[in-house]
């Protein structure tokens, strides 16, 4: 009896000598369970743990932990830092909520010092999970692509059909710039169970979702010179190559009005450009991170040079104040963390953004998070980014003049109110 009591004990152990899903790390934590210590330790990893960086969220549910040999605290957010929880030895935990459809930042402080960082927490509302009746549409590719617009380059493709769309339909199209990131499931964006979410509860369209990473010239990465790069190539390279491939499989919609383009970091750009330069072909877009700053500017160094100026994304706050409106719908979100650098200022350039759709009267939405140049904030708010940029569409329709939001008018220009340091 007692060698058969051993080996359940020591098979109980080793079930909790394993990693445990989010959901039922967090549920160990609201019960401060015995196998609570094992588990975080297996789970977040006793490394992070060391670092300060372990965390664990589903939803608005979190658990953090840390090792520390005095009482550390908590800071979330701009929140004044608060005590957590002794478990055992060095090794303390807290359990708490954050806001869904957003991101956070967290770091520990000890000994009076910052500890671990600033980390960019993602936090999904119930949209970004799989939900219980919601049928899954299907994924195709990747697919290989040579291109002739950019000799020499190959590049990999996927498309996703909702399972509400058929195929003999001509369906309208959204598509996303480094699309190696999207096209799991249970990759940290979640678009596809966003998808198919927002589809089944008729918040978008049922469209088909075209995902395309950047290409290469043999081992030369082309993704700067695809995204960055400010004229009409890329669009050309969209409409002309990669959606008529798609056709082959699935009849697309060929009006603006009926087909939007996202982007992360310079994608965004890619994606404004793309709408910017065809805006009868692609009207909704969706930028996130956008790098408005000045990677592929080429500007002339001499003054008898012959070779004609090239921009940069850094122009486009001014040349949406001077240029004639284009037709198009924006999402714009970014981070005060974000990246600084010889190429400029990703957060002031993307608030610069926003208040140049608002002085010219586009219709844009503008989200401003604490983040750095993560994707944690963009993920978190998918479903109301989409939402947002899809409202209002009739498929019956294959244009519509979109207006600046009539709240807008008396609403201040983005404005930064706090330095982050002393005056």
């Amino acid at each position: 009896m007692m060698r058969t009591g051993l080996i359940c004990l020591m098979m109980a152990s080793a079930a909790w000598a394993e990693k445990v899903s989010n959901e039922q790390l967090i549920a160990l934590a609201q019960k401060r369970a015995p196998e609570l210590e094992s588990a975080l330790r297996d789970t977040l990893g006793a490394e992070a743990i060391a670092k300060g960086t372990a965390v664990a969220g589903w939803g608005v549910e979190f658990v953090w932990a840390v090792e520390s040999a005095t009482d550390p605290l908590l800071a979330i957010n701009l929140t004044t830092p608060f005590r957590v929880n002794k478990l055992n030895g060095n090794l303390w935990v807290y359990q708490g909520q954050l806001r869904a459809g957003t991101s956070h930042k967290f770091h520990w402080i000890i000994n009076g010092q910052p500890f671990g960082g600033k980390n960019d927490l993602a936090a999904y509302g119930p949209e970004s999970y799989p939900q219980p009746g919601v049928v899954r549409g299907k994924m195709h590719g990747p697919i290989e692509h040579a291109s002739k617009i950019y000799p020499g380059l190959k590049t990999n493709y996927w498309f996703y059909v909702p399972a509400q769309l058929d195929a003999a339909t001509a369906a309208p199209v959204m598509v996303w710039q480094d699309g190696e990131k999207y096209s799991d499931h249970d990759k940290p964006a979640r678009l596809v169970h966003v998808l198919d979410n927002l589809t089944a509860q008729k918040r978008i369209p049922a469209m088909v979702t075209v995902l395309i990473s950047p290409g290469k010239i043999g081992d030369r990465p082309m993704r700067s010179v695809q995204y960055d790069t400010v004229n009409d190539d890329y669009a050309r390279y969209l409409l002309d190559e990669i959606l008529p491939e798609v056709e082959k499989t699935q009849k697309l919609r060929k009006d603006g009005y009926s087909r939007a383009i996202a982007g992360e970091s310079s994608g965004a750009v890619c994606a404004f450009t793309a709408a910017w330069f065809k805006p009868n072909e692609f009207a909704r877009v969706l930028s996130r991170i956008g790098t408005y700053t000045s990677i592929q500017w080429k500007p002339k160094l001499e003054p008898n040079r012959s070779s004609s100026d090239l921009d940069g994304g850094n122009i486009y706050p001014f040349a949406i104040r001077k240029q004639p409106k284009r037709n198009i719908r924006v999402w714009l979100s970014d981070g005060a963390e974000d990246l600084e650098n010889n190429h400029g200022s990703w957060p002031l350039q993307n608030i610069q953004m926003a208040n140049s759709l608002k002085m010219t009267g586009y219709d844009y939405a503008f989200r401003f998070s604490l983040g750095t140049h993560s994707t944690a904030h963009g993920n978190a708010e998918l479903p109301e980014a989409l939402t947002w940029l899809w409202r209002d569409y009739d498929p019956a329709k294959t244009s519509q003049e979109f207006k600046a939001d009539p709240s807008e008018k008396d609403k201040p220009y983005w404005r930064v109110q706090k330095l982050n340091r002393e005056q």
